[in-house]
């Protein structure tokens, strides 16, 4: 069962945009690429530090501890020192509220 949450409105979530939000199973990332939004644990798989104030480029969030790649369309691990994938979550804009399913 879907458990949404409310993550901001769509207007205060602009393309380029990226929103931390603190829910009971994580601090979760929430992206804006280009009027697509995306959603992932807000944790480097490398050391267990916070990705969301690295670095974007493109789709990649860039480790500001150690640069490590992940992308944050899917999770994946892209660079070393990170070799685990992250999870992420399903997005959804319900009455243009950007939420998010920690339910996965």
């Amino acid at each position: 069962m879907a458990d949404w949450i409310d993550v901001a409105p769509q207007s205060e979530l602009p393309s380029g945009s990226r929103k931390i939000v603190n829910t009971p199973y994580a601090e979760i990332a929430v992206f804006n690429l280009d009027g697509q939004y995306f959603a992932i644990e807000d944790v480097c798989s490398h050391d267990g530090g916070e990705l969301a104030s690295g670095k974007c480029e493109g789709d990649q969030i860039i480790c500001p501890r150690h640069g490590a790649r992940f992308c944050i369309r899917d999770g994946r691990s892209l660079t070393p020192p990170a070799y685990e994938d992250i999870d992420t979550f399903p997005v959804r804009i319900e009455n243009n509220m950007v939420q998010i399913d920690i339910d996965g």
